[in-house]
């Protein structure tokens, strides 16, 4: 079966942050190709951080999809875990109580990303 990697950010029982690989599955659907379930979304944000990008211990605001359109980023979580993510990859970012992650570009430029927003239910 088809499916699409995805790395969730979420926090545990002890508010830590952590990585999770997790994959949505495809499903055929003839010429069009593969498509995941549909999810619902409330917002979708376009962003362009500048090449000093640095930011410190924090919350994602949301629950909320990441697409990296450009340039890379490396997240550590609470527990000192880092990651490396790349143009083309899909972050989970559910850690909106906790003790939260680091973000940081990976070199000084411009980077660009997409937000997509998903209900506070799961």
């Amino acid at each position: 079966m088809e499916a699409f990697a995805i790395t969730r950010v979420y926090s545990d029982e002890n508010g830590d942050s952590r990585f999770e690989d997790i994959t949505r599955p495809l499903f055929p659907e003839g010429e069009i190709g593969f498509l995941s379930e549909s999810e619902v979304a409330e917002r979708v944000i376009f962003r362009k951080v500048v090449p000093t990008y640095d930011y410190d211990f924090h919350n994602a605001p949301d629950r909320q999809y990441i697409v990296l359109l450009d340039g890379g980023i490396e997240i550590e979580t609470s527990l000192g875990e880092k990651r490396t993510f790349r143009e083309g990859q899909v972050l989970l970012l559910e850690d909106t109580t906790g003790k939260g992650h680091k973000t940081r570009n990976l070199k000084p430029v411009v980077r660009s990303s997409l937000f997509i927003t998903l209900s506070q239910k799961v």
